[in-house]
Order: structure tokens, then C-alpha cells, then sequence
């Protein structure tokens, strides 16, 4: 018997997805595990599996199309089944498409516009006729038709010298799933956690130190955030109290260190997570956080590899940032961003000035789980073991 396959949640966050790529047609026979598709999600791109045997009989949501989970995405059934009767309202279309279901696209001569774009053809003078579609099969949209009477007018101003009235343009970008998420979840975390900052300017001379004595030994150079990972899991494991997360009715102390760190990508913001960093070394992080990094940007990570991080890092320091705030990323309730190191004369506890290299941490806090005094002392026992790494090892 016919039966309808539905978009499923292929992450922990997903609500809907994108299918950005068909791997089997209609007519095509399939077994469980087969692969049918390529999604993109809100963190990544993942494949989905068949979860049934069988023949597909008819693919209802094309290549691009943004399909919430639960809805359809195709039937199957057995070869030359007759499924009419189980696809009459399964049909997955674009709210473009529904438009058209009411507004007669097709203009004289073959033409198609979307009703937006007639009624601004019409305000603007513009024959649609002359004009071609940069949408699904040749639709002509409303950009398209800016962008003709904005190239019409800047003509005539160049032909007649006159001032005609140039159509200000734009082009706009299609919201990945990924920039969806993050969006909703960092408005969700400003509006709902109540967040404070607390600043502290940290001397980095001795991890430079370090560091550049360690990558002298090693063939691959350890990232500067490695070492902070390793620091801030430290000072973690001292202030158990940061590593926290707010229940309602409760709060959560985490018995493992669990760091993200926030990767910028072209498509929008993702925190793969080193797990356990209270058990690692600082090689390790660094191995496991160049993995995690690479994954991130060819968009492979694993659901559990970027979820349920119990501390966060961000690091605008590459770009010139010196300083900023960062926005809380739940789980979590605190969360670390880290500015550029930079040289600055500081008077030394002989009362001399000297030139060191200096480095500013901000850290956000989520005041219903941790009181200021707690974020101080977090932040001091963290200047601390950065300014003196030894610490670290004790």
C-alpha cells in the first residue's frame, strides 16, 4: 500500500529542512538504509536514509524547497501501485506557488510574472514583455522588474541629461537553515536570560612564552584557543558553580567540561564542542578542536558535536576586535569572548614601566544561576592560571 515518506528531525533543533539534493527519482526501488536525499539543516547538511522498502512513486518537494518536519517529501509503494487517492493533498508547494494556484501567471505572448511583480511592472511603466525572468522557469519577479526601470531610468538621465527618477535596488539572500536557528535561539537568549558582563585585561606574555616553546617541538602549531580552552576548563573545574545551566525550577551543575567554541561561517554561526576538556591536555584539545573545526566548515558535523556545550567561547581576536560582548549560548550560562592581543605600557610591581601584551576577556553571565562575586572569582582564578600556566598543571 502507498505511503506518504515524511521529513523527519535530523538533528535535536531541527523544525524544518532544505533538500538541497535528490539521490533517487520516481520509479526508483529502494531499501531501508539507502540514502534519499541531502538536507540541510539548522547546523549542518546530513543525509537521509530510506526507512522503508519499496518503489517510489513520486517525489512531491523539489530540489531548494524548505519543508517543515512532519510534512511529506515523497510516496512509496509498490512498482505501478496506484497512489491518487494518497497524494491528492500531500503536494508540498512554495507559498510562491500557492500564490499562483489563485493569480493567472501568464501573460499575453507566453509571459510569466508573479503577481507582485505586475502590479509592480504597472505602478513603475514597465513592459513585462521585455523583460527576462530570473525566477523558476523563466517567472519574472519583482526584482526583475526593478532592476529593468532602475537601468531604463539611469539611460535616460545619461541620454537627456535630466534628472529622472532612479529605482533604488537590492538583491536578497535566502535565509539558510543555520542563520534561522541561530537567530531565533540568540533572540531567545537575550530576551530571556538576564545577562551581565564583567571585563578583565589579562597579560598573555607567559602564554606566548609557552606557546611558542611547544610549537618549537611539535610539527603543527597549537592554536592560541586551544590554550584557552584548557585554561577556561581549569578555571571551570575550580568555580563549578559557572558550569552551570538554569532549570526553572532548579539549576543544573554539570559534572563534565564540556567548551564550544563559536566558528563564523558563510552561512551562519555554529559551536562545535571538545568534550571533557577537564581529562585533556592541551595537545589533545588542540587535535580534537582542528577536527571539529574542519568538519564544521564542510559541513559534516554530527548533531552530538555541536550540542549541549556547558561553556562557551568566542574569539574575535583574528579580526582587530579588541574587546565586545557575546550573547549567552544555552545550555549554558556563561559565556567567554576573547578580544586581539595587543602591546600597551603597564606599570610592574616595582613601579616601572613596561611594554606587555595584553589580551581583554569579557565574560557573560546569566544572573539567575550565577551571582557578580561568582563571575569575579571565576575571572580572577582565570587571569591567574593564564598569567602563570603552571598553574594549570597543579
Amino acid at each position: 500500500m502507498a505511503e506518504k515518506i515524511l521529513m523527519i528531525a535530523l538533528s535535536p533543533t531541527m523544525e524544518a529542512g532544505v533538500i538541497t539534493r535528490w539521490n533517487k527519482k520516481a520509479g526508483d526501488k529502494i531499501s531501508t538504509g539507502d540514502l534519499l536525499c541531502e538536507v540541510e539543516t539548522d547546523k549542518a547538511s546530513m543525509d537521509y536514509e530510506s526507512q522503508s522498502d519499496g518503489t517510489i512513486l513520486k517525489i512531491l518537494v523539489s530540489n531548494g524547497a524548505r519543508v517543515k518536519v512532519g510534512e511529506p517529501i515523497a510516496i512509496i509503494g509498490d512498482e505501478g501501485e496506484d497512489f491518487s487517492a494518497d497524494s491528492k493533498d500531500t503536494t508540498h508547494v512554495s507559498t510562491e506557488k500557492k500564490a499562483s494556484s489563485i493569480h493567472n501567471e501568464n501573460l499575453p505572448g507566453g509571459v510569466k510574472a508573479s503577481p507582485l511583480a505586475r502590479e509592480t511592472a504597472r505602478k513603475l511603466g514597465v513592459d513585462l514583455s521585455s523583460i527576462e525572468g530570473s525566477g523558476p522557469r523563466g517567472r519574472i519577479v519583482k526584482e526583475d522588474v526593478e532592476q529593468n526601470a532602475a537601468a531604463i531610468n539611469a539611460k535616460k538621465t545619461t541620454e537627456t541629461g535630466t534628472a529622472a527618477s532612479i529605482v533604488k535596488t537590492f538583491t536578497t539572500e535566502k535565509l539558510s537553515e543555520k542563520r534561522k536557528v541561530t537567530a531565533q535561539r540568540m533572540s531567545q537568549s537575550m530576551a530571556g536570560i538576564p545577562h551581565y558582563y564583567l571585563s578583565v585585561p589579562v597579560c598573555m606574555d607567559s602564554v606566548i612564552r609557552t606557546r611558542n616553546s611547544l610549537n618549537k617541538k611539535h610539527d603543527k602549531k597549537i592554536s592560541l584557543n586551544a590554550f584557552l580552552i584548557k585554561f577556561a576548563a581549569e578555571a571551570l573545574r575550580r568555580n563549578p558553580q559557572i558550569n552551570a545551566s538554569w532549570q526553572g525550577d532548579s539549576i543544573k551543575l554539570f559534572s563534565n567540561i564540556d567548551i564550544g567554541l563559536a566558528v563564523a561561517l558563510s552561512d551562519g554561526l555554529i559551536t562545535p564542542v571538545v568534550k571533557n576538556c577537564e581529562t585533556k591536555g592541551i595537545l589533545q584539545i588542540d587535535e580534537e578542536l582542528k577536527t571539529l573545526i574542519e568538519k564544521a566548515k564542510s559541513g559534516k558535523l554530527a548533531p552530538e558535536e555541536y550540542n549541549g556545550a556547558t561553556f562557551t567561547i568566542s574569539n574575535l581576536g583574528a579580526w582587530g576586535i579588541r574587546s565586545f560582548t557575546a550573547i549567552i549560548n544555552p545550555p549554558a550560562s556563561a559565556i567567554l569572548a576573547v578580544g586581539e592581543i595587543f602591546k600597551e605600557p603597564v606599570v610592574n610591581e616595582d613601579d616601572k614601566i613596561t611594554i606587555a601584551s595584553r589580551m581583554i576577556f569579557t565574560l557573560s553571565s546569566d544572573h539567575r544561576v550565577i551571582d557578580g562575586a561568582m563571575a569575579a572569582e571565576f575571572a580572577a582564578d582565570l587571569r591567574g592560571i593564564i598569567e602563570d600556566p603552571a598553574q594549570a598543571l597543579l
